[in-house]
């Protein structure tokens, strides 16, 4: 009986019943947004609306917000400093895209009009080498069934033609999406970094007093790990682009600003990332010849060992102790999940999750000390 009861307190007591009640109940009402989530559509939009720009500010307020911390203690009202920041960037990003806008311009222009002929000329030595290979035979039956299936083509075009009005629906969708960002979320920038501190401090009021100390713990362990997550990966990203512009220079790769500048943007997205910018790298590198195709393997090899010994481990540090295996499952399962928006944001959403968890368990293993640890042993707890 002695067990029984202390099962029961360690459990939480009364209280189990009240928090499965609250789970039973929230099993309901999703169970009841199923059946009429139609209702919620106007709910739906607006969420989709504000969502980017509020994402794009918050990683802004996480890159910019120690400046702002630091000019605090150079007795700078943060008022004013947020406001010198913000003009401050912006100017710079003017001038810089005044200065390097047209000849940006000029090799991205040239690259979308050869990038079709470099993937003429790369599927031209493909078959050239398939139909002098052992898969010579195989190539004409290839060839006579892909011929056979250009006679349902029409009827693909006619299918495409007639969702095309749904297409067009959803890039005007999503250009109005990216407009609206791009020109609010400065706005919503400024009131993080001015106020930041105060939306703590009230999202901690909303909660019960019982429950402040572990709110505000859990959110400094988010605020610590995401920060430092999206601080260190878009500093990483930004050294593999110029680590790369630099190696592409030196073997003479064509377009090697702009290659670089993808190759610098895709790595946000850790592993993935750079494994996608490497492609269009690959075919115009194999097109010119295949010691060029050398040199660039010997460059990227050279990149991503300098990125994994040096950059990373000085840069990123420890703080989001993520298992690689694991950074590549968050991945694919967030992209399949939300696309394109689930594959950038997967790690840090990975790891706010993992924060709470963490701290769950923490006072799981507080409980079970208190109640078990005499005469069961004790968990080892790092305070």
């Amino acid at each position: 009986m002695e067990e029984h009861n202390r099962f029961l307190k360690f459990i939480g007591g009364k209280n189990i019943f009240y928090i499965l009640l609250f789970f039973i109940l929230i099993g309901i009402m999703i169970f009841l947004y199923t059946k009429i989530s139609f209702i919620f559509h106007p709910f739906n939009v607006i969420l989709s609306t504000i969502a980017p720009p509020v994402i794009l500010a918050f990683i802004a307020y996480y890159l910019l917000n120690p400046i702002v911390n630091l000019l605090e203690r150079f007795r700078i009202k943060r008022i004013w400093g947020v406001i010198l920041l913000i003009l401050g960037i912006s100017g710079a990003l003017t001038g810089l895209i005044l200065l390097t806008a047209p000849a940006i311009e000029a090799q991205i222009k040239d690259l979308v009009q050869s990038f079709p002929n470099y993937l003429k000329q790369l599927g031209k030595n493909m078959t050239d080498w398939v139909q002098n290979s052992f898969l010579g035979p195989y190539y004409d039956e290839g060839y006579k069934w892909v011929t056979d299936r250009l006679v349902e083509l029409p009827e693909l075009i006619g299918s495409y033609i007639s969702n095309g009005f749904q297409g067009i629906q959803n890039v005007a969708s999503t250009i109005t999406t990216t407009v609206v960002s791009i020109i609010t979320f400065p706005f919503i920038l400024f009131f993080l970094l001015k106020d930041g501190k105060r939306f703590q401090h009230f999202v901690i009021k909303i909660f019960p007093p019982k429950f402040r100390d572990d709110t505000r713990k859990i959110l400094n362990n988010i605020d610590t790990q995401v920060g430092s997550y999206i601080q260190g990966q878009i500093i990483v990203a930004t050294v593999i682009g110029i680590l790369l512009f630099i190696g592409y220079l030196i073997i003479g790769l064509d377009y090697a600003f702009t290659l670089a500048i993808v190759a610098a943007v895709t790595s946000v997205v850790p592993y993935l990332g750079p494994t996608i910018a490497i492609i269009p790298a690959a075919i115009i590198a194999i097109v010119d010849s295949p010691f060029m195709l050398l040199k660039l393997v010997i460059v990227w090899i050279a990149v991503q060992f300098l990125e994994g010994n040096f950059v990373s481990p000085n840069i990123m540090g420890k703080t989001m102790q993520i298992h690689p295996l694991t950074i590549i499952l968050v991945l694919l399962i967030a992209g399949n999940l939300f696309g394109v928006l689930g594959v950038i944001l997967g790690i840090p959403g990975y790891a706010i999750v993992k924060v709470i968890g963490a701290y769950l368990f923490y006072k799981f293993q507080k409980r079970y000390n208190k109640y078990y640890g005499e005469d069961r042993g004790n968990y080892e707890i790092d305070e």
